[in-house]
């Protein structure tokens, strides 16, 4: 699997389960789609990550990397309260986020063995 294909799936998945997150919650709270404006932001840079555009491959992977970083608290959240449904979301968007950021990692070494 490649960088490009990683985020993008990442970005899907950040967006369906910050929707989910969203109509699950009683009242207004935007805080749910906090996840899903980064992943709208991935869908901004795919073309460039899959042109192999270094500059936006690294924004892509900042942008990961911050996002593994926001996810810390709903995740924390999601297991002390013990509820299935949030914990389920919190928990996919985690581990999609790790996966994408494996995957730009292995393009970056990959590009680096490359160029020499």
């Amino acid at each position: 699997m490649t960088a490009h294909t990683a985020s993008l799936i990442n970005a899907l998945i950040l967006i369906a389960c910050s929707i989910w997150a969203y109509l699950a919650i009683d009242g207004i709270h935007w805080t749910p789609l906090i996840p899903g404006a980064f992943g709208l932001a991935l869908l901004a840079c795919y073309p460039g990550v899959k042109s192999e555009n270094k500059v936006v491959a690294h924004v892509g992977a900042v942008l990961t990397v911050v996002i593994l970083i926001t996810l810390y608290m709903p995740m924390a959240s999601a297991v002390e309260d013990g509820l299935p449904s949030p914990l389920i979301r919190s928990g996919l968007m985690v581990a999609s986020t790790i996966f994408a950021l494996v995957f730009f990692v292995k393009s970056f070494r990959d590009a680096r063995r490359t160029r020499g």
